[in-house]
C-alpha cells in the first residue's frame, strides 16, 4: 500500500486548490482553526464560556458555537471576543 501525503489526499478527495470543493474545504478548515485559537486563548486566561460571553454581552451558547465552528461570526464580534474579551489583537490578511 502506497503512503500518501495529506496534500495528495486532499487533492484526490476534494480536488486541486482553486476548485470550488477544495476552496470550500480550505475555508472550513480556517474557520475551525479560528474556533480552536479562541478556545485556547480563553482557557489560558482561565475564563469560562459564560464569563467571556458576559464580557462581550453574548450568551454562553454563542461562545460555544464560535469555538466549535468559527465560520458564522461577524468581524465586529471577532474583534469584541479577541480585543475586549481576551485582551488580544486581530490581524487579518487578504490575498487577491
Amino acid at each position: 500500500m502506497e503512503t500518501k501525503s495529506w496534500k495528495e489526499i486532499k487533492d484526490n478527495v476534494y480536488g486541486k486548490v482553486g476548485t470550488e470543493k477544495r476552496d470550500e474545504l480550505e475555508r472550513e478548515t480556517e474557520s475551525f482553526k479560528i474556533g480552536l485559537v479562541l478556545r485556547k486563548a480563553r482557557e489560558e486566561r482561565h475564563l469560562t464560556q459564560r464569563e467571556l460571553g458576559e464580557i462581550i454581552n453574548k450568551k454562553r451558547t454563542f461562545i460555544s458555537r464560535v469555538e466549535n465552528d468559527g465560520s458564522n461570526i461577524t468581524l465586529k464580534t471577532l474583534y469584541d471576543i479577541v480585543e475586549k474579551g481576551l485582551g488580544g489583537k486581530v490581524s487579518i490578511s487578504i490575498d487577491i
